[in-house]
């Protein structure tokens, strides 16, 4: 198999030759490390390649999804043994402990790692560019970022690379570098897929692991795969007893009732291409029979933004306590990026009152979210209010991060946190539509829609109750068959 040829396949595809004996896992494994050979100095995409132990692998495999590559996202998709740096200079030597119950489930599909992808400091930002590996850019654009955190896995899937890349979801980061990189980005119901082992909720529940994939039919293949009951997880949702490949190319029986936006629920400016994409997936959905209106969710999105950023804050002085008792000394500013150094010293002014507080704020936008869903069948808005940034443009230069590092310093805890809002600013400016769900537990898709006048995608989300992806994946596979859909087209890849 070429690679010229394997590049336009999907997962489902390659598996069915695979299962036919018409191509050889170890020729896909093949065609796959020659694309990775000529896109890797171009893209970034990846920060540690397993091709000899790939190569042991891939004969042995076994699933629905036998003979497929991958890639796992260098943070929490661990395999025992391995490198996992979490995209920090201070894990940059760091080996696993243990094969993630993530990792293990998604593997058992049948697919076989080729590496890790990148990923920015600790998942913090909706790019990928970090100072242990350098920037991850774009496939249809190399000045432009793929976004992130799961950027490199966007890159991989996107150069055509793999078809499927583990990917995670804590604010975005499923569905920012979906929408920036002409992808299905689907973000499951919270408790879907599997945490730990060691814990039983990432990022206070916000957080979620999943998949980028090219088609609809390999996230539904994927989430046929991945759902589970964990009793050892804090959060579990009932499984879905259908099959939600088949359930995907099921007509709905009757009309939808669909609320959409166009304006950010921060404030901030979207773009006219976010607005167009979003108006031709209305007036599609019009022309299927659907009802649209325009609706507002009654959602505060400043509001739940801050308490958003004020549970980053916990975490990360959490997790820098950790690390300080693993390296067994303390860290200092020059240990981390700026992000990472201002939300620890913020989270450590955190009371446990505030950090109360700001949970009980999202179990009131998801009781709002609720109640909206009692009229509306989804809620449409952009994946994105603007294309992917120019490479270098949300990372602070070496002179602004000092700044804000010493002024973190002398700031109460209230302010620290305006402070902290300020500097997220920017990069929330471009993505302020995808963290609700996260914070609400919902499940949410990026379908890519529309093309810039840059010639860069752009998304629509769709988000439904909890429980529903079978319903996100029917609409997405009904997208993915009409002419709204862009797929790849425009991507010099597979031009």
């Amino acid at each position: 198999m070429k690679s010229s040829e394997y590049i336009h396949l999907d997962g489902v595809a390659i598996a069915d030759l695979v299962d036919k004996k018409e191509v050889t896992a170890k020729e896909v494994l093949d065609a796959s490390f020659e694309q990775l050979e000529k896109v890797q100095p171009e893209l970034n995409a990846v920060s540690y390649t397993r091709k000899e132990k790939a190569y042991e692998e891939i004969e042995k495999t076994e699933g629905p999804l036998k003979g497929v590559p991958t890639a796992l996202k260098d943070i929490s998709q661990t395999i025992e043994g391995e490198p996992t740096t979490g995209g920090s200079r201070l894990m940059k030597d760091a080996i696993a402990p243990v094969t993630s119950n993530f990792t293990e489930k998604f593997l058992q599909s049948g697919m076989v790692s080729i590496g890790n992808s990148t990923t920015p400091e600790f998942a913090l930002k909706n790019i990928t560019e970090s100072k242990l590996c350098g920037p991850t850019r774009n496939a249809w654009n190399k000045n432009f970022a793929p976004g992130g955190s799961s950027g490199g896995a966007a890159a991989l899937v996107a150069s055509g690379v793999v078809p499927i890349a583990g990917a995670s979801d804590g604010g975005g980061s499923i569905r920012i570098p979906a929408s920036f990189s002409g992808l299905v980005g689907l973000k499951p119901t919270r408790g879907r897929t599997p945490v730990g082992p060691g814990v039983g909720r990432n990022w206070q529940g916000a957080a979620i692991e999943f998949a980028l994939t090219k088609s609809v039919r390999d996230s539904a293949r994927m989430l046929d795969q991945m759902q589970v009951i964990q009793e050892q997880a804090a959060f579990q949702t009932p499984l879905y007893e259908g099959s939600y490949e088949a359930t995907a190319k099921i007509s709905f029986d009757k009309p939808l009732k669909i609320g959409f936006t166009t304006e950010s629920p921060v404030g901030t400016p979207v773009s006219e291409a976010a607005k167009e994409a979003v108006l031709k997936t209305v007036k599609w959905l019009e022309a299927q029979g659907h009802e649209v209106e325009e609706a507002s969710n009654g959602v505060d999105g400043k509001q739940l933004m801050r308490n958003y950023f004020l549970m980053n804050s916990g975490e990360m002085a959490t997790l820098m306590g950790q690390i300080e008792g693993m390296i067994g000394r303390a860290l200092t500013a020059e240990d981390v990026e700026v992000e990472t150094w201002l939300l620890n010293v913020a989270g450590q002014n955190v009371s446990a009152a505030a950090f109360s507080g700001s949970l009980a704020s999202w179990d009131l936008a998801a009781e709002q979210m609720a109640i909206f869903h009692e009229r509306y069948d989804f809620y449409l808005t952009p994946a994105a209010a603007f294309q992917a940034p120019k490479v270098g443009e949300l990372t602070f230069s070496d002179a602004e991060a000092n700044d804000l590092i010493n002024q973190v310093e002398k700031l109460n805890a209230t302010d620290q946190q305006d402070l902290i809002y300020d500097m997220f600013l920017p990069s929330l400016t471009y993505t302020p539509f995808t963290q609700l769900a996260n914070l609400t537990g919902q499940p949410a898709i990026s379908l890519p829609v529309h093309l810039t006048e840059d010639k860069l995608p752009i998304g629509v989300q769709f988000v439904a109750a909890k429980g529903h992806e079978h319903r996100l994946l029917q609409i997405a596979h009904q997208l993915e068959e009409s002419d709204v859909w862009i797929g790849m087209q425009g991507n010099p890849y597979f031009s």
